[in-house]
């Protein structure tokens, strides 16, 4: 069974390498999706696999990679989206 999730991350989380650690996590974690930079400077980040992945890779997205700091993650559970390939930075 695969679980989706949308995310909406906060905080200082734009040019700090976010996109780029966050695809390197989900990929190791075998995750599909995708994430990218929003205007607002939040990221969002699509994410589908197996339960326990998907929360892996939330509570890595809860820290994100050095020099960053996240103020606040918005998870959402969605329904199973079309198949992704694999995990993309998208613009």
């Amino acid at each position: 069974m695969k679980k989706t999730v949308h995310l909406l991350i906060s905080g200082r989380v734009q040019g700090v390498f976010y996109r780029y650690t966050a695809q390197k996590v989900a990929s190791r974690l075998d995750l599909k999706g995708w994430v990218k930079n929003l205007p607002s400077g939040q990221v969002e980040a699509v994410a589908v696999g197996t339960p326990s992945a998907v929360e892996a890779f939330i509570t890595w997205c809860r820290q994100g990679p050095p020099g960053a700091h996240v103020a606040d993650v918005t998870v959402t559970e969605n329904p199973l989206p079309p198949d992704y390939e694999g995990f993309s930075v998208t613009y």
